[in-house]
């Protein structure tokens, strides 16, 4: 763990950025390398999520990072000699934006939902859904820490409004596909592009507890009209429809659970099996397993579990099971 004991006289969140400021002086990091996220951060330094966020928004505000769409955060690029240096305003003191618009500060002047969802967004795409707060948003748009409250109640309706705004990024043709399965694989595969673009949408509920989101119910329809038709009974079909759900869910899952486990441990999921080289060899040695052993001693570089992969192998089980229920129903 790194100490941050020295200088007492600062908060906790300035000795961070101080640190990572230093990293970036002494060439420890590069313009474009990505800087430590917020969960490394509470890691290494033994601080609460909140001030991680708060050290990463302070060398963000003062253009020291910059935030990367599907990457992090990295180290600012210098600006080009000669220019002014890339600097952001402040945010302003908690008691801002309660004057008149006239006096109002441009950023509060110019904050909108659309923005402060955007935000959320690329907040949760990079730093993951744990990272997320209402005052980290408010300081990576620089205005007022309760500035959104005026446009959303709190973190539980801003996620809602989050997962509705992803989920609505992409929607089907007005013509469908020829046949049902060609009309569910083009919903699933639909659905799992959006997750991995966004993997903490399936964090957000379980199965048990469905959002009832517009945008999500476009997808739910989608499906369930390439179901309809078929002589299945209401609850048959449902049940098929969440099925398919939950194929997508359930594997998405992990994308954001091995980000969390990333950052917790320090180490890749290579590094991590690397690690775990004398349990597993362990395992293969005793005897017990033969089978197992067999399969693990065949791959020359050890198995590469590719998600992407046990999606399509997923789907198409599913889709060559489900076949005959839906089909069969069509015959006298």
């Amino acid at each position: 763990m790194t100490d941050i004991t020295g200088h007492a006289d600062e908060p906790p969140y300035l000795r961070i950025a101080t640190e990572i400021r230093r990293r970036i002086g002494e060439g420890e990091l590069a313009p474009g390398d990505r800087v430590p996220s917020t969960r490394r951060i509470a890691e290494e330094w033994g601080v609460a999520l909140a001030t991680a966020t708060k050290a990463l928004t302070h060398l963000r505000l003062e253009g020291t990072v910059e935030t990367q769409p599907r990457v992090g955060t990295v180290v600012a690029t210098p600006a080009p000699p000669g220019t002014a240096p890339r600097r952001r305003r402040p945010p302003p003191p908690s008691g801002a934006g309660t004057g008149s618009s006239a006096t109002a500060a441009p950023a509060e002047q110019e904050l909108t939902l659309n923005r402060i969802v955007g935000t959320a967004i690329d907040i949760a795409d990079t730093e993951g859904l744990g990272a997320l707060s209402m005052r980290g948003v408010a300081g990576r748009l620089g205005v007022a820490p309760m500035s959104p409250y005026r446009y959303v109640t709190g973190k539980d309706d801003l996620i809602l409004l989050m997962a509705d705004s992803a989920f609505g990024e992409q929607t089907y043709p007005a013509t469908a596909p020829d046949g049902w399965r060609a009309r569910v694989e083009l919903g699933a595969r639909t659905l799992w592009t959006l997750h991995r673009k966004h993997p903490w949408l399936a964090q957000l509920s379980p199965l048990t507890r469905p959002l009832l989101l517009p945008n999500l119910i476009v997808h739910g329809e989608w499906t369930l009209g390439a179901l309809d038709g078929h002589g299945l009974d209401t609850t048959t079909l449902f049940d098929i429809h969440v099925l398919l759900y939950s194929h997508v869910q359930g594997l998405a899952i992990h994308l954001e659970g091995e980000a969390h486990a990333e950052a917790t441990t320090g180490q890749s999921d290579d590094q991590w099996m690397d690690s775990r080289a004398h349990a597993l060899r362990s395992l293969t040695d005793s005897g017990r397993f033969p089978t197992f052993t067999k399969i693990i001693g065949s791959f020359d570089d050890g198995y590469d579990l590719r998600i992407d992969t046990l999606f399509e192998l997923g789907l198409k089980a599913l889709l060559d099971g489900l076949t005959p229920v839906i089909e069969g129903r069509n015959t006298p």
